[in-house]
């Protein structure tokens, strides 16, 4: 295991950086307990002529966590749920999911 890998697993267990989330899968019977760290960064949206300043919410996942996740799976964050939109993006490193969400 690499340090960068070791230092990846020791953020997504501590309370304080990661949450505890449910995936549940939108094309099979498959759901498992995954922990997130959650972003909201503010997204740019061009609409015509227009630039309009939009919330977004993306989620990272570790893939040894989830090593499949799709566009339309279901992620459960306490009681809100939400969409997986878009294609699942990895790291460099390939040891970490990045996943766009929408409310379900």
């Amino acid at each position: 295991m690499s340090i960068f890998a070791a230092a990846m697993d020791r953020i997504f267990t501590h309370a304080s950086m990661a949450a505890p989330a449910l995936w549940i899968s939108a094309t099979r019977s498959e759901e498992r307990p995954i922990r997130i760290i959650r972003r909201a960064p503010d997204r740019i949206v061009e609409f015509g002529a227009g630039r309009f300043v939009s919330d977004s919410l993306m989620v990272d996942v570790r893939i040894i966590d989830l090593p499949e996740p799709r566009p339309g799976d279901l992620i459960v964050i306490g009681t809100d749920s939400f969409l997986v939109q878009g294609e699942p993006l990895r790291d460099r490193e390939q040891l970490i999911w990045t996943l766009d969400l929408r409310p379900e």
